[in-house]
C-alpha cells in the first residue's frame, strides 16, 4: 500500500507539472482588452494631441493597424499619426481631416479581430450675432417668451438668462422657466419686478473645458395690467420623443397664465413609477425601458381654466448580445455550428467577419480567430472567439481510470473511461485478459463507460479500458473491490402535528464495518442544508434522525432518510404533514362597482389540512398604504364561499382588495392584492368644517373654511357654495367657489359697514350634485382702525419703580372686538419710536405699569387697537417715579423680654439725598422655621411684640418702607436668654409685604 501511494502522488506531480507546461506555452490569438472610447476633442485647445487606447491580450503579441472611415492609416516617419504600443496618437488634430470613425486591427499567428468604432469629433462654440435685438412691450400680467436662437455649437449647451448685468441670472421658479432644449426664456406672469434687460447666456462643456457667451440684451417694457386669464401651453416636449433603454428623458411643459399656473403630469396608458421625478414644468424619467413607453399628459392649470398636451416617448435599444460564440476547442472530422444572437431595437442585423456560420468536417486549417458583429441605427457590438482544431493520439494522464475501484455486494458499479482524444477514440474493456461484451449484467455505453450490476465478490478484480484513434493508441487499469451491502434498520414514519410543534423522523442503518456511514435527509427530494434552515432541522450525530423543531407549513411533505458509503447508498422516506392556518386565496376578481359597494370573488386556497371556517376581506386605498378589513355583505362569509359584497366604501375613491382565509389554527397569509379600481361618483355627503373668517379690508367679508379631504369630495368637480347674509335679514346670497384646494371666498360691497355680523352656511358639490349645508356660522366683516383718541389720561407713580395709568373714551361704539389698548412710555430726552410698550384687552380704563426706572421723568400716551389697525394716540401725559428706597438697613437691634412682651429696638436709617424719606418700618416676626410669619408696622424705630410664655427663640427681618417702596431687610435671631443682635446666615421667611399697606 505504502508503494501505491508514492507512485500515485508522483504520477500527480508529474501530470501538473505537464499540465503547467503545456499552458505557458499555448498559443493563443488575439482578445481586447481596452478598446477605443468616442472622443470630443475642444476646438482652440492647448492639447496638441488626442491618444485612441488600443491593447490586446495575445500569445504571440499582436501586431496593430489602425483604420479610419474603413480606410487603413499609414503611419510613416512624417506622419501625424503615430503607433505607441497599441494606442493610435494624432499630432495637432484638425477638424476637416481627422473628424470620422476610427477602428483597432490587432493581428497575431492565430487571427485577427477589429475593434469596435470608435468616434473622434470636434467640440466648438461661436459667438452670438451681433445684431441688436428688438425690444418686447407686453401688457403686465401677461405671459411673454424671449428667443435665445443659440450660435453654431457642438455638442449641446446649458442655458442661463442675465436680468440687466452679470452675474445676476434670473432664478428658475414657477413664474419663469428656461428651456434647456431651445434656450427660449418663458414668463408665465409679467409682474412690475420683471422691467430691465434680458440677455441669453450659453454655457459649453466639454471634459474639463467651459466656455461661455451671452447675446445681445432685450428690452421689456409693461403697458397697464391687465386681466386673470386661462393657462396657454407654450413650451411643448416633441409629439415623439425618442429615447434608448437605460438614458434619462426629460419633458418640458410650460404655460402662461394669471394666476400663473400648475403643471401636472400623468401617464395615459399607465401607472406613474418610483423612476419619475417630477418639478413642474418638466419631468425626468431615470434609467428608461421599455415599460416607460406610451403616451404622456402634461396638464397646466389655474383658477381660470385648463390647457393639456399630449406628447409620445418611444423606446429604442442599442444592440445587445443574447446568444454569443466564446472560445471553443473541437476534434479534426467533427461538424460546428456557431450562432450569434442580439436583441435591441430596430431589430440589430447580424453579420460574420472572416469566417463562416456552419463548419463540416473540421480539418486543422479552420483553427483561428472568428467575429460576428450586431448593428442598428444606435450602435454596432462585437464578439470574438477562437477556434481550435485538435488532433491528438489518446492519452491517460489527465483522467486515468482510478486506480482502487470499491463497489457494494448486489449493487452496481459505474467505471468512466476518458481519455483526451481527437478525434473520439474507439474503447475496449476486458477483465483480466478476458474481453467484455454488453450481457445482462454487463454493459458499455457509447462514451466508452463500463457498468457492472448486481456485483458479486466473483466480479473482484483488474479492469483495463484500451483507446485507439487514428493518431495511436493508450490504455488505463483499475482494480475492483467488493464489500458488505448498506441497510436501512429502522426507518422514518408518516405522522400529523399542528405548526409550531415538534417532532422527530428516526433512521438507522448497518453497513461494511470496514468504511464511514452518513446520513443525509431530503424533503421532496431536495437535500436539506441545515446550516441554512433558520434552527428549525436538527441532527443527532451517533444515529441518523432529523428532529424538527417549530415546525411551520413549508415543512410539509415526503421526507427521505439516505444511508450512504462510497461504494453505496440506500433510502427509505415517510410523509410529514403539517397543519395550520389556510393559505391565501387566489384570483381577486372585483365587479359590479358601484360608487359604496363592490362583487368581490376569488378562488380556495390551500386549507392546509384544516377546513376553512371563514373569509375577511381587507382594503387599502392610494391615500394609505394600511389594509383595513370593510365590512360585507354577508357579514360572516362562511368558509364554502367564494364571493361577497363590500359595503360603506367611499365613492371616487381608488381602492386594492385582497381576501384572508381562517381556521381553528388562526388567520392565514392574504391574497395578492386586486387590480386597482375606483368606485363611481356620488353627491357630497359631509358638509365642510371650519366655517370661519373675518378681517381682512374695509367694506370686505373674508369667509374662511377647512378644504375637504380627498376621503369626501365623493367625485371629479368638486367645489362650494356658500350662503350667507346680514345678521336680521331675509334674503341669501350665494358664492360659488371652485377647486378642492380652496379656503376662503371674499366678497366685496361698498354697503358693508365695519364689524358687521354676517350668518354664513357652506355646502360642498360635484359634477353628481350637492352636498349637505353646514351649520350657520356668525362671521364679522372687516374692521375699521379707531377713529378717536382717549382722553383724561392720568398716571400716578406707585413706587420707584411702577405707576398707575388711566384713561376715558367720550364713545365706545367704534371699538369693535376684538380689540386692545396701547400704553405708550419713553423717558424724557428720549424719541417716541423707541418707547416701551403694555397692550391691555378689552374695554378697560386702566393699568398697572412695572419695570420703570427710580426717579426719572417719563412721558405716557395711550390709544386703541383692533385687527384694522391702530387708533389716534392720546396728547402724552409727563410723571417722575419717586426715588429708590434708603440702601442699608436698620442696624444695631436689640430687644428685650418683660413677662410676654418682647421689645425691640434698633438706630434709625436716615434716607440719603438720592433717597425716597423714611415714613416707617416693616417686621416679619416668625416663632419657627415652620410657623407662618406675622407682619408688624411700626413708625419709629421700636416695637413691643407679644409672645407666649414658653418663648424661646425667633427669627424676625426688619425695613425701612416709604414712598420709594421697601428697603433691604435686616435678618436677626432672637433669643430669650441674649438681648443682642445674634445675626445668622439669611433665614427663609416668605415675604408677605404689601407696598403702600396699613396693615
Amino acid at each position: 500500500p505504502g508503494r501505491f501511494l508514492l507512485c500515485s502522488c508522483l504520477f500527480c506531480i508529474a501530470i501538473s507539472i505537464w499540465c503547467q507546461a503545456q499552458s505557458s506555452t499555448r498559443s493563443y490569438g488575439p482578445v481586447f482588452e481596452e478598446q477605443p472610447a468616442h472622443t470630443l476633442f475642444p476646438e482652440g485647445s492647448a492639447e496638441e494631441k488626442v491618444t485612441l487606447t488600443c491593447r490586446a491580450r495575445a500569445n504571440p503579441p499582436a501586431i496593430y493597424r489602425w483604420k479610419m472611415n474603413g480606410t487603413e492609416l499609414k503611419m510613416g516617419p512624417d506622419s501625424r499619426y503615430r503607433l505607441v504600443a497599441g494606442d493610435l496618437v494624432i499630432s495637432n488634430p484638425v477638424k476637416a481631416k481627422d473628424a470620422g470613425s476610427y477602428q483597432c486591427v490587432a493581428t497575431n499567428a492565430r487571427g485577427t479581430v477589429v475593434s469596435r468604432e470608435a468616434s473622434l469629433r470636434f467640440g466648438f462654440l461661436q459667438e452670438f450675432s451681433a445684431e441688436e435685438r428688438e425690444p418686447v412691450k407686453i401688457t403686465e400680467g401677461w405671459g411673454v417668451m424671449f428667443t435665445c436662437s443659440p450660435p453654431p455649437h457642438y455638442p449641446g449647451l446649458s442655458y442661463r438668462w442675465l436680468l440687466n448685468e452679470f452675474p445676476n441670472f434670473i432664478p428658475a421658479d414657477g413664474r419663469r422657466f428656461v428651456s434647456q432644449t431651445t434656450g427660449n426664456l418663458y414668463i408665465a406672469k409679467t409682474e412690475a419686478s420683471d422691467l430691465g434687460n434680458y440677455s441669453c447666456f450659453a454655457t459649453s462643456h466639454i471634459d474639463f473645458i467651459t466656455k461661455s457667451v451671452f447675446s445681445k440684451f432685450s428690452q421689456l417694457s409693461l403697458a397697464a395690467e391687465g386681466q386673470q386669464y386661462p393657462p396657454s401651453i407654450k413650451a411643448r416636449f416633441p409629439a415623439d420623443t425618442y429615447a434608448l433603454t437605460g438614458q434619462m428623458v426629460t419633458l418640458e411643459c410650460f404655460a402662461f397664465g394669471n394666476p400663473v399656473p400648475q403643471i401636472k403630469w400623468r401617464k395615459l396608458d399607465g401607472s406613474q413609477t418610483s423612476k419619475w421625478i417630477s418639478n413642474e414644468p418638466l419631468l425626468h424619467i431615470h434609467n428608461v425601458d421599455f415599460e416607460d413607453e406610451g403616451t404622456y399628459e402634461c396638464e397646466a392649470e389655474n383658477i381660470k381654466g385648463r390647457d393639456t398636451y399630449q406628447g409620445r416617448i418611444i423606446i429604442h435599444a442599442q444592440p445587445d448580445w443574447l446568444d454569443v460564440i466564446t472560445d471553443t476547442e473541437a476534434d479534426i472530422g467533427s461538424d460546428l455550428r456557431w450562432s450569434c444572437v442580439a436583441s435591441g431595437k430596430p431589430r440589430p442585423a447580424v453579420r460574420w467577419l472572416g469566417g463562416e456560420l456552419r463548419f463540416s468536417k473540421l480539418v486543422l486549417e479552420d483553427s483561428g480567430m472568428y467575429q460576428c458583429v450586431a448593428e442598428n441605427k444606435h450602435g454596432t457590438v462585437y464578439a470574438s472567439a477562437e477556434l481550435t482544431v485538435q488532433a491528438l493520439a489518446p492519452d491517460f494522464r489527465l483522467n486515468p481510470v482510478k486506480r482502487l475501484i470499491p463497489a457494494a455486494r448486489s449493487g452496481k458499479v459505474i467505471i468512466p473511461c476518458q481519455p483526451r482524444a481527437a478525434p473520439k477514440a474507439t474503447v475496449l474493456w476486458t477483465k483480466g485478459t478476458e474481453l467484455l461484451i454488453n450481457s445482462s449484467r454487463v454493459t458499455i455505453t457509447a462514451d466508452g463507460t463500463l457498468i457492472l450490476q448486481n456485483i458479486s465478490k466473483s466480479d473482484e478484480g483488474k479492469y483495463t479500458c484500451f483507446a485507439e484513434n487514428f493518431m495511436g493508441k493508450a490504455n488505463s487499469t483499475g482494480i475492483l473491490s467488493v464489500r458488505d451491502a448498506t441497510k436501512i434498520t429502522l426507518a422514518p414514519s408518516s405522522a400529523d402535528i399542528n405548526v409550531g410543534e415538534n417532532i422527530t423522523l428516526q433512521c438507522h442503518a448497518s453497513h461494511d464495518p470496514t468504511m464511514d456511514l452518513t446520513f443525509t435527509w431530503s424533503l421532496d427530494d431536495f437535500p436539506i442544508d441545515l446550516d441554512k434552515s433558520e434552527g428549525h432541522y436538527r441532527r443527532k450525530e451517533a444515529v441518523g434522525d432529523l428532529a424538527i423543531v417549530n415546525a411551520q407549513l413549508k415543512h410539509s411533505g415526503r421526507y427521505t432518510c439516505t444511508a450512504q458509503t462510497v461504494v453505496d447508498c440506500t433510502s427509505e422516506s415517510a410523509t410529514l404533514t403539517v397543519r395550520g392556518p389556510p393559505g391565501p386565496p387566489g384570483g381577486v376578481v372585483v365587479r359590479d362597482i358601484g360608487d359604496t359597494t363592490v362583487q368581490l370573488s376569488w378562488s380556495r386556497g390551500f386549507d392546509n389540512h384544516s377546513p376553512i371556517a371563514r373569509y375577511s376581506i381587507e382594503a387599502r386605498t392610494l391615500l394609505s398604504n394600511k389594509w383595513k378589513q370593510m365590512r360585507t355583505n354577508p357579514v360572516n362569509i362562511e368558509g364554502n364561499a367564494e364571493t361577497a359584497q363590500v359595503v360603506n366604501l367611499i365613492p371616487w375613491m381608488d381602492y386594492e382588495f385582497r381576501v384572508l382565509a381562517s381556521n381553528i389554527l388562526g388567520v392565514g397569509e392574504p391574497s395578492l392584492p386586486s387590480s386597482k379600481i375606483r368606485t363611481k361618483e356620488a353627491a357630497p355627503t359631509v358638509a365642510p368644517s371650519g366655517l370661519g373668517g373675518g378681517g381682512g379690508a374695509p367694506n370686505e367679508l373674508i369667509i374662511n373654511w377647512t378644504p375637504t379631504l380627498r376621503d369626501y369630495q365623493n367625485g371629479d368637480g368638486f367645489g362650494y357654495i356658500l350662503s350667507f347674509r346680514k345678521k336680521g335679514t331675509q334674503g341669501w346670497l350665494t358664492a360659488r367657489v371652485p377647486h378642492a384646494e380652496s379656503l376662503h371666498y371674499v366678497y366685496r360691497n361698498e354697503s358693508i359697514g365695519p364689524y358687521t355680523p354676517f350668518e354664513v352656511k357652506i355646502k360642498a358639490y360635484n359634477r353628481k350634485g350637492e352636498g349637505p349645508e353646514s351649520l350657520t356660522a356668525i362671521v364679522y366683516s372687516a374692521e375699521e382702525e379707531p377713529k378717536v383718541a382717549p382722553f383724561r389720561v392720568t398716571a400716578k407713580a406707585v413706587l420707584s419703580s411702577e405707576m398707575d395709568v388711566s384713561w376715558e373714551f367720550a364713545n365706545t361704539s367704534f371699538l369693535t372686538e376684538p380689540f386692545s389698548i396701547q400704553i405708550r412710555y419713553w423717558k424724557d430726552g428720549d424719541k417716541e419710536e423707541a418707547a416701551d410698550r403694555v397692550r391691555t384687552a378689552g374695554l378697560v380704563t386702566s393699568a398697572h405699569v412695572t419695570g420703570l426706572n427710580p426717579n426719572t421723568k417719563y412721558h405716557v400716551s395711550v390709544r386703541a387697537y383692533n385687527r384694522a389697525g391702530a387708533g389716534p394716540p392720546s396728547p402724552s401725559t409727563n410723571i417722575t417715579t419717586t426715588k429708590p428706597p434708603p440702601r442699608r438697613p436698620p442696624g444695631n437691634i436689640s430687644w428685650t423680654l418683660t413677662g410676654s412682651t418682647v421689645t425691640i429696638k434698633w438706630d434709625p436709617v436716615v434716607a440719603q439725598a438720592d433717597e425716597s424719606t423714611v415714613t416707617g418700618y416693616k417686621m416679619l416676626y416668625r416663632q419657627d422655621s415652620h410657623s407662618a410669619p406675622t407682619l408688624y408696622l411700626a413708625s419709629k424705630s421700636r416695637i413691643d411684640i407679644p409672645v407666649p410664655e414658653d418663648f424661646t427663640h425667633a427669627f424676625v427681618q426688619i425695613r425701612v418702607t416709604g414712598p420709594g417702596g421697601d428697603g433691604v431687610p435686616a435678618e436677626v435671631h432672637i433669643l430669650r436668654n441674649s438681648g443682642m443682635c445674634a445675626r445668622v446666615p439669611r433665614v427663609e421667611i416668605k415675604e408677605e409685604f404689601y407696598p403702600n399697606s396699613d396693615s
